[in-house]
């Protein structure tokens, strides 16, 4: 019973981190869009990965790693900046072709990969994912002292939690695509493209601010 309580807090951890929309969600529901269901879920998945490997630092308390990217952050924020404003552009650039509507039938696993990849390598770049894992397992008493078996297993829940969320999006956000047309989609892109500049925007400023604070101390 114990170890069922401990899964269902990872699950609703994983929730509470993977939902609130962001970069990982805008591209998500897009490519769920414009190129399918799986195209958007496995976006998702690189993102859950990422938060399973965060998860795995704050639940087993790994100070070293915390301490790491403590103090790397601005590199960190650094490099997400610009992958963001890469991404942003190239979506904001992107012209839908028809045939990729139908892309369950005729799925690229490459495609996959790169959206999947996409995923994983935003959320990692982005200290906050960490941040927010050590804020929230505090919240929930949770830690460094959890046994390693209980730590485990939630670490399991996070990524179970995380799924569900991207597969529950990706699952509604597909029930709709077919109501876009090819203007639409162009539109969603613009939108999408400047959303993600945004975000790419904060990320460098951030990092601009803490190296003149740095230099300033």
């Amino acid at each position: 019973m114990h170890e069922l309580m401990v899964l269902l807090q990872g699950v609703v951890l994983g929730i509470a981190i993977a939902a609130p929309v962001g970069p990982i969600g805008l591209l998500c529901i897009r490519r769920t869009i414009e190129h399918g269901p799986m195209m958007g879920f496995t976006t998702g998945m690189g993102a859950a990965v990422a938060d399973t490997i965060y998860g795995a630092v704050a639940a087993f308390g790994v100070s070293a790693a915390v301490g790491y990217l403590r103090d790397h952050q601005i590199v960190f924020q650094l490099v997400g900046g610009i992958f963001l404003m890469v991404v942003a552009i190239r979506t904001f650039r992107q012209s839908p072709a028809a045939e990729q509507r139908e892309a369950d039938a005729a799925p690229d696993s490459r495609t996959w990969v790169g959206g999947f990849m996409t995923g994983l390598s935003l959320t990692l770049t982005n200290p906050a994912t960490i941040m927010a894992f050590i804020a929230i397992f505090a919240g929930f008493g949770l830690g460094g002292d959890l046994g390693r078996f209980d730590a485990a297993t939630l670490v399991f829940g996070v990524f179970i939690g995380s799924s569900l969320w991207w597969l529950t999006l990706s699952s509604i956000v597909a029930s709709i695509r077919h109501r876009f047309s090819d203007r639409r989609l162009v539109m969603l892109n613009h939108y999408t493209g400047v959303a993600l500049a945004g975000f790419g925007i904060w990320a460098l400023g951030s990092a601009v601010t803490g190296m003149a604070s740095l230099a300033m101390s």
